[in-house]
């Protein structure tokens, strides 16, 4: 039905213009017989077909016909048609119906209110037949539907006295056969039905009003989602006109308390906090009315409002707050309520006030003020609780006066209450300061919180002292971190602790150590023979340790348990004793304090305060910071004091201290020596001028450790000399001729320090030192050294192995690769063609996996580093301007191609050294294409962790954008959604993308591109949908600049571009709005042409790739592969590029369209 005639209304009549008179024959359309009852229901369906098929062509200008048919109209309506019992008659009589009052519109063509009645009541039941969206009799009752409320049919029916039974009826079967399977449409017209019942008619009556809400109780709404949709869409377009009658509802129940007005009003509260969220407007005259219920006099009355009220003040958009102040004022003060559960109910509704709208915790602090010092003691805890979920949440969300309640309530008289604050401001210590989570302000606003928590180890309570004990272990100094790691963070933590605090800390500790100490005392008993006077030590043993563990009382009857267990098993006084031993590291105490626990535990009782007693003297006992494993007390200081040397260089300064030093340096422990020159290279810019004689001793050493020492500290030393020296080319001098001139590679094992060094030396001086550099990289670090393998590798086929079972030769091999990279980013210029023979270098080096002299000599794991460390040059390279333009789009597929290796690690190793450099901005926007790439990696975590690094590149590069206003000048660059010419043209070049038109292969690409869209297409900011589009639909108009007279080779670039539209259209909607500007494309990948083409030809035989330069990786391959992506003489076309990604040889493809649309349909 169409909108090109008259609708019902609701001043329409059922007058009698086309009543006729007397006994009339009906006529039926041609070709239909009469339908009476006694014909089949056959032959009935049959004939109605033809009359609906006749009602659906006529309109209301047919005036002809509408008098010729209505008889039929009549005929139709009688009893015979609405109780017929077969259901395919009843909907074709309900279409015919339908038309027949869309065609005699505005006035029905039946006179008797009853049998309008009961044909509205008939159509209303055929409704019910739309649930079932299978049926192949939908679309009829779609029809009818449409029909219906196109033409506001139910309009008639407001002159029926009855007609509220009509509406009901209808609105009840609309809601009950909606479901998830109806489109837009269904939705739509079932809308426009109901809501011009609501708006034309003279009101609402609470029956009908009833039928609405329901939908909105969350039982109903968890029953049926679509209902409630459907309600709340209703309930939004309608909202001025029902607004009354819902006022008036609430008004009869909640003030004049007439619930029996309605089934519903036991839910009023659900339904107020349901219409507030649909619009707040459907709640304007209701608002008053619980300000008035707030201040009620029945207790449970006054926290039912509240509940509801700090559901609607404290969700996440409401504005209630600032648009009704009274009723805010009137709410905050529920929070001196006399009724205990209300003020407990306030200030849970705090924590989400404060996370959701901080505008308010001005407001809120004083009444959580008063709460802080409430009598009950659940209130006191709550305060606690609300306070440190929004500080969790964002520290910003709490100001100081809220976290200084906290910090008061660390001295409650109440246990549960005080180890409550303690544990919140270990959480937030932990967070903010621990890991930094956001950044230095707050870390300040909150260091208080470390020497107030050891301070309460003053107090006199055992409890408190052992919940500081926890703390200090589980969040100031987590004993779950690495040993440096963790003797760093102790090493921190105790030079910024006040005096007091060190005090407790030492206290603590000497407290842990006695009880150790009587511990083994009782063991100690426990080898001596029995006697009274043994009996009586170990009572007194027992009695001692008791006084050490919470509830005395308890504790010591558990204890002399405890002694009685130990007595009978000597396998757990073993135990014990490698517990407390002095050589016991904190992996064999978790060990131990396992096996223990296991020991005492009784599987059938669930509960066990014996264990938990056991359990608080092992963790007092167990040690978990400070073990045999552990760095020396004066190793931990050195190193821990280099921390330090970076935020206070100044207070180094002094003869003594460096003294101290100048001692370390000669200790044999490395990583102290090494530490020592970091504190020198960070603290000594005053020590030639001012310490003539700390001078005189330091060079020495250096040059020493620069000579000889380990890699470390010859990187450091070099570093140092050049930081704190004036005379630093004179002295780097006296370490680089020496060592240049004993370079021998014969001794691996030797040539790894001074490769170190003179690596660092030609980056730190490159004028000075990068001429005599480039004879010994040519004649020894190339020559002698990478293009030679004196050793023959083991032989047992790992891909990995650790770092002491790597040949000295391979080390030495990694170290040149590095000492090359250093080298030329000291130089940073490409005039002597270094770079490019450096790049093709390494290019070499992963096209043949690692094996440069292809003698098969290296092991596999060896050559799994070697290819790590290939892979890592270029990328470090290319973070050099200079650099990065002469690197090739065929050098930055092999690089990228790391990322896809057989070794697991080296795609970890390569996986990370990627994102760190991208996530600092060092690296240009195309190396963040190969993550696009790991799309194929086998292993879930490794996918995983890829996504996570390109959420967080992604996130950084936006936020670099937003806060650099001169950034909008270099959006080429820093735009992540310009990543996509990039990825496009790898997976274009990808060695697996051999068959541009198999399934799996083009399944692989799809993948890939879905990998990289998927994180990219978060957000459509600034209509970057329509920007990728049309980027994409650009490549398709130029060629591979890599080979742009290759047919094949184009080819497949357009084939990944179609995926490519094909993942955005299916991702998006908007991306076929128009883009806002038009993309700049990398003219080192894409070739404008002068006029695109249409579809590429396949098949054509490629031209060779080369690196500039010289020909150089042939491979000899058969003849079946010169239809292969890449020719011979391609580092890509190599078939050792990694095992996972051999190329198969395949036949001559023709072009098939056809095919191809298969292909993309699968």
């Amino acid at each position: 039905p169409g909108n090109d005639f008259g609708g019902f209304s609701s001043s329409c009549t059922c007058g009698n213009r086309f009543r006729p008179a007397g006994d009339v024959q009906i006529t039926y359309p041609p070709g239909v017989k009469e339908i009476t009852d006694r014909i089949s229901n056959d032959e009935v369906v049959k004939r109605l077909k033809m009359v609906v098929k006749t009602y659906m062509d006529m309109d209301q200008d047919s005036e002809e016909e509408k008098q010729q048919y209505l008889s039929l109209a009549l005929h139709l309506a009688s009893e015979f048609f609405l109780r017929n019992p077969n259901k395919d008659v009843r909907l074709l009589v309900a279409c015919c119906l339908a038309d027949i009052f869309r065609i005699y519109a505005p006035e029905a063509p039946y006179t008797s209110h009853d049998k309008l009645k009961d044909i509205f009541l008939f159509i209303t039941r055929q409704l019910k037949g739309l649930e079932d969206t299978k049926s192949p009799q939908f679309n009829r009752y779609f029809y009818l539907l449409e029909n219906l409320a196109w033409v506001k049919s139910y309009n008639i029916c407001f002159e029926l006295e009855d007609c509220n039974e009509i509406f009901i009826q209808l609105f009840k079967t609309l809601f009950s056969v909606i479901n998830n399977s109806h489109n837009q449409k269904v939705q739509m017209h079932m809308m426009d039905l109901m809501s011009s019942i609501i708006m034309e008619g003279d009101g609402v009556t609470q029956e009908l009003l009833d039928t609405i809400l329901i939908n909105l109780i969350p039982a109903h709404k968890n029953l049926n989602k679509q209902a409630y949709d459907l309600a709340k869409t209703l309930l939004k377009r309608t909202v001025q006109t029902i607004e009354t009658c819902i006022a008036n509802f609430f008004n009869q129940v909640l003030v004049m308390g007439k619930s029996s007005v309605s089934d519903l009003s036991e839910h009023v509260f659900d339904l107020i906090q349901e219409l507030f969220a649909i619009d707040p407007m459907l709640l304007t005259s209701v608002m008053p009315q619980l300000e008035f219920k707030l201040k009620s006099n029945d207790g449970e009355e006054r926290l039912a409002v509240v509940r509801l009220l700090a559901k609607l003040f404290g969700a996440k958009d409401s504005e209630l707050a600032s648009q009704n102040r009274p009723l805010w004022q009137c709410f905050l003060g529920r929070f001196n309520d006399i009724h205990v559960p209300v003020r407990l109910e306030c200030v849970k509704f705090a924590s989400h006030c404060l996370m959701n709208h901080p505008d308010l915790a001005r407001d809120l602090t004083e009444y959580l003020k008063v709460r802080s010092h409430d009598p009950e003691e659940a209130i006191r805890h709550d305060v606690i609780v609300t306070i440190i979920n929004a500080g969790k949440k964002d520290l910003n969300l709490v100001n100081d006066q809220l976290l200084g309640f906290v910090r008061e309530r660390t001295l409650d008289k109440r246990w549960r209450v005080r180890k409550e604050a303690m544990m919140g401001l270990a959480q937030l210590f932990k967070k903010y300061c621990l890991h930094h989570e956001a950044g230095k302000e707050s870390a300040q606003k909150i260091s208080w919180i470390k020497d107030k928590l050891l301070h309460i180890y003053y107090q006199n309570s055992i409890d408190d002292k052992l919940l500081v004990e926890k703390i200090f272990a589980q969040y100031m100094v987590p004993h779950s971190l690495d040993t440096e790691e963790k003797m760093k963070c102790l090493y921190y933590l105790y030079a910024c602790l006040d005096t007091n605090a060190v005090k407790a800390l030492n206290e603590m500790w000497k407290c842990q150590n006695m009880l150790r100490g009587l511990v083994k005392e009782l063991l100690d008993l426990h080898k001596l023979p029995v006697s009274e006077a043994n009996n009586t030590s170990m009572f007194g043993k027992l009695m001692s340790i008791a006084k050490n563990l919470p509830d005395a009382g308890k504790a010591q009857d558990f204890m002399k348990r405890f002694n009685q267990v130990l007595g009978e098993d000597e396998k757990l006084r073993v135990q014990l004793e490698m517990l407390i031993s002095p050589t016991c590291s904190c992996k064999q105490a978790e060990i131990c304090v396992r096996e223990i626990t296991r020991k005492l535990t009784f599987p059938k009782q669930p509960t066990n305060p014996f264990l938990e007693m056991v359990k608080f003297l092992l963790e007092r006992i167990a040690p978990v910071h400070i073990d045999s494993e552990a760095i020396s007390l004066q190793k931990l200081i050195f190193i821990l004091q280099s921390v330090l040397s970076f935020t206070h260089p100044t207070a180094f300064h002094s003869a003594e201290t460096y003294e101290s030093l100048l001692q370390c340096l000669k200790m044999e422990d490395d990583k102290v020596a090494e530490a020592a020159i970091q504190i020198f290279r960070n603290t000594g810019q005053k020590i030639e001028t001012e310490l003539q004689q700390i001078k005189s001793t330091l060079i020495p050493v250096l040059h020493q450790k620069a000579k000889r020492g380990t890699p470390h500290q010859a990187k450091q030393a070099v570093h140092c000399i050049h930081a704190i020296f004036n005379n630093k080319e004179v002295q780097l001098a006296q370490i680089f001729e020496p060592l240049s001139r004993s370079l021998n590679a014969d001794v691996p094992e030797q040539l790894i320090t001074p490769l170190v060094s003179l690596g660092h030396i030609s980056m730190l001086a490159p004028d000075q030192f990068a001429s005599p550099m480039k004879s010994i990289v040519a004649n020894f670090i190339v020559k002698d050294l990478l293009m030679n393998d004196r050793s023959v590798g083991n032989k047992n086929g790992k891909l990995w192995t650790t770092d002491e079972e790597v040949s000295p030769e391979v080390l030495a091999k990694v170290q040149a690769i590095k000492l090359l990279v250093r080298w030329l980013l000291g130089m940073k210029n490409n005039q002597s063609k270094s770079a490019n023979s450096t790049l093709r270098l390494l290019s070499a080096m992963l096209v043949s996996e690692g094996d440069l002299t292809e003698q098969k000599k290296i092991s596999k794991s060896d050559m799994s580093r070697l290819r790590l460390a290939a892979g890592g040059a270029i990328m470090k390279l290319a973070q050099e301007p200079c650099y990065h333009d002469i690197i090739t789009p065929e050098q930055f597929q092999l690089c990228g191609l790391v990322i896809n290796d057989e070794c697991y690690q080296v795609r970890q190793i390569f996986a990370q050294k990627l994102h760190l450099a991208l996530v600092k901005l060092l690296l240009p926007l195309e190396y963040l294409a190969v993550f696009a790439l790991c799309a194929k990696d086998p292993v879930k975590e490794r996918r995983a962790h890829a996504r996570q690094c390109l959420l967080k590149n992604i996130s950084v590069r936006r936020e670099f954008i937003k806060q650099n206003p001169l950034a909008q000048e270099k959006l080429v660059s820093l735009l992540p959604e310009y990543v996509v010419p990039y990825m496009i043209h790898l997976l274009a070049h990808d060695p697996d993308f051999t068959k541009p038109l198999e399934y799996e292969q083009l399944k692989d690409i799809k993948e890939c591109l879905w990998f990289m869209l998927e994180v990219l297409m978060t957000k459509n900011e600034n209509n970057s949908h329509a920007f990728l589009r049309k980027m994409v639909e650009n490549i398709k108009q130029t060629k591979d600049a890599q080979c742009p007279e290759d047919t094949k080779a184009n080819e497949k670039l357009y084939i990944v571009c179609d995926v490519a539209l094909f993942v955005i259209a299916n991702k998006s909607t908007a991306c076929h709005l128009d883009s806002p500007k038009d993309p700049v494309l990398p003219s080192k990948f894409f070739l404008v042409q002068d006029k695109p083409k249409a579809a590429p030809v396949l098949g054509a035989v490629n031209k060779p790739l080369t690196v500039p330069g010289r020909r150089i990786f042939t491979k000899t391959t058969p003849a079946t592969d010169t239809a292969s992506n890449t020719s011979n003489s391609s580092p890509l076309s190599s078939s050792t590029i990694n095992k996972n990604r051999q190329l198969h040889s395949h036949s001559h493809i023709h072009t098939q369209e056809n095919r191809k649309q298969s292909i993309f349909r699968q």
